[in-house]
């Protein structure tokens, strides 16, 4: 698959999911960048945004499987993975697959359930492969989490471990409508019977795959690739931030850059791809320190700091 076509196929997904989720575009495209970069998504908003509906129809449109995990506290590792049942008409076990195998887990509240169950999503994410009593499988591919957490009940929730965090590719969140937005939400209500909009699968599976290995052809010259690294760089060295990003943040930042300008259907990474992509990618890899955390330091202004502190690369 070339670019043109992949951006292409990635426009009709975006019309298709627009149609049935009242959100901003730009949304859609982060989401959308972490299918095409090869990672997962992180949403952190407010019960009835919508969360749940987005990521249905993003599995629905990309024509793969979707599981939906509720995360709560009682929820052990093998609710995740699987469990072995013993079989008595074949007289032996037999392995049963859990919600893990599907193209695209939701994982709702991931922050509710305890450490030991969010960590059985770890090897699944940075692997693609869950190991029970031993043994590993294989998930099916393409392989996809979009996780959710709710940001104003923190009672009876477990911090996601930074080793989790640094998994997701992109953190990013949905926020209120506008006005005209939420009256439109009414009125498409109104129009129809179900209580949730539908919609129709664009892709197949097998494009979807082809589609995550364009990027791959996506060139970055010389002076981007020092324009990352300086980015990173400087997360690091702000008196604000105790742990800046990390080498997989460096990565993933590429990685997220050459996803952007595959959507935008060009064959080259501009610094304007890096920018926009930059608050998602890195915001949620930086550890505050005690001083930031207390008086309230926001993540993604330390980002805006960075990106105002380092020179951009002028295009030739």
């Amino acid at each position: 698959m070339d670019l043109t076509q992949a951006s292409a196929e990635c426009e009709s997904v975006l019309e298709e999911i627009g149609d049935a989720v009242i959100c901003e575009r730009e949304f859609l495209e982060t989401i959308l960048v972490g299918v095409v970069g090869r990672g997962h998504v992180l949403l952190e908003d407010v019960p009835g945004t919508g969360k749940t509906l987005t990521a249905r129809s993003v599995a629905t449109a990309l024509g793969l499987s979707f599981s939906r995990i509720q995360f709560t506290p009682d929820l052990l590792p093998a609710d995740v993975t699987g469990t072995h049942v013993f079989n008595e008409r074949e007289r032996e076990f037999e392995f049963n697959e859990g919600p893990i195998f599907a193209n695209i887990v939701l994982a709702d509240e991931i922050n509710r359930a305890p450490p030991k169950t969010q960590a059985a999503l770890l090897e699944a994410m940075e692997e693609g492969q869950v190991t029970t009593d031993g043994e590993t499988r294989q998930l099916p591919q393409p392989f996809f989490v979009i996780a959710t957490q709710n940001p104003v009940e923190q009672e009876g929730t477990f911090q996601l471990p930074e080793a989790q965090v640094d998994r997701f590719l992109v953190k990013t969140s949905m926020g209120y409508p506008d006005e005209a937005g939420e009256r439109e939400l009414l009125r498409r209500r109104a129009s129809r019977n179900d209580m949730s909009p539908t919609v129709d699968p664009v892709l197949e599976s097998e494009t979807v795959s082809a589609i995550r290995d364009v990027p791959e052809s996506v060139r970055v010259d010389e002076d981007l690739l020092e324009y990352v690294v300086s980015l990173v760089r400087e997360t690091r060295s702000d008196g604000r931030v105790e742990v800046g990003v990390s080498p997989r943040g460096t990565q993933r930042l590429f990685e997220a850059t050459r996803a952007r300008a595959t959507l935008a259907g060009r064959e080259y990474v501009t610094p304007d791809d890096i920018k926009r992509v930059a608050e998602p990618v890195l915001a949620h890899r930086l550890v505050l320190t005690p001083d930031a955390t207390v008086n309230g330091v926001e993540k993604s202004a330390i980002v805006e700091s960075v990106l105002e502190s380092v020179p951009v690369p002028t295009l030739e």
